[in-house]
């Protein structure tokens, strides 16, 4: 099954990502399964939708039940993406009666994420209807479900910010100030890669108008991000940029106030609230 092209849905960064949740939940093995099941009884189950949103995690799934058990076989019956009400059946799984349980939990916790993201997603986008703005996401993730968690924003049709700490220089208001100001941060950071042969994208983080100046003055970035401004300043701060370099509004942006900021034509927004603050899908295995 194929996954959204992003670099970091790699085969052995998902297949790491299941076992060590795995190692995390079964342990030395799932003894409620063990315990109650015959070791040579097989059955069925399907993913009941019990709520209404965007389904995700689709293609994470048969991955998670191959990994617990090869024997597993799951039929897709919706796509990720894919809107889902009340009652919808997503797939079934067949197989092991013992696999299917240990499976059941990991299945449900990714895809309750997952779809929970991917709808909040959905929604905001809805409100950036008729303007140029893309929706971000940022490194508010929960520890060691950012694969998931990055993916989910893709299928809900945003898209990502950095990964991580590797993949792009993000210089924030502490990098800004302990490097002695804008100009110097950028400056030093130039410096940091020329020395170590990196070659990654720079954006700089401004709070005011004057720091904005002070961005395109030295030049030598990628993007602008326009950190806690007001729709005025934004709109000032786009005009001042003029299109020299990409826009990016952050910054306590919410579903009442994201609409107004796509307004002042900045090019991208950041939403930390997609990943931190969201609620999940109620979604059940359930045997038939």
């Amino acid at each position: 099954m194929q996954t959204p092209l992003a670099p970091y849905l790699t085969p052995e960064a998902l297949t790491s990502f299941i076992r060590t949740a795995l190692a995390e939940d079964v342990g030395d093995g799932d003894h409620s399964a063990l315990a109650a099941i015959p070791a040579a009884a097989r059955n069925r189950a399907h993913l009941l939708v019990k709520g209404e949103g965007i389904l995700a995690g689709m293609a994470l799934a048969p991955l998670i039940f191959h990994e617990v058990d090869p024997a597993l076989q799951m039929t897709a019956l919706l796509a990720d993406g894919a809107p889902v009400k009340h009652g919808d059946i997503a797939f079934t799984v067949e197989g092991p009666a013992r696999s299917i349980l240990t499976a059941e939990r990991l299945v449900l916790n990714c895809m309750q994420r997952m779809s929970g993201i991917a709808t909040y997603t959905a929604h905001l986008n809805t409100l950036l209807a008729g303007t140029t703005a893309k929706l971000l996401d940022t490194r508010k993730t929960t520890p060691n479900f950012r694969l998931c968690e990055k993916w989910a924003v893709l299928i809900g049709g945003g898209v990502n910010h950095r990964y991580g700490l590797f993949d792009m220089i993000i210089l924030k208001d502490n990098h800004v100030d302990y490097a002695g100001g804008v100009a110097q941060a950028i400056a030093a950071t130039h410096a940091y890669l020329a020395k170590t042969g990196r070659q990654l994208p720079i954006e700089i983080e401004t709070r005011s108008l004057a720091e904005v100046q002070q961005a395109v003055d030295a030049g030598g970035i990628d993007r602008i991000m326009l950190d806690n401004m007001n729709p005025e300043q934004l709109r000032e701060a786009v005009a001042l940029i003029n299109e020299r370099y990409p826009t990016e509004a952050s910054g306590g942006i919410t579903e009442q106030t994201i609409a107004e900021v796509a307004r002042t034509g900045v090019n991208y927004i950041s939403v930390g609230a997609l990943t931190h603050s969201v609620k999940s899908l109620d979604l059940s295995l359930k045997a038939f």
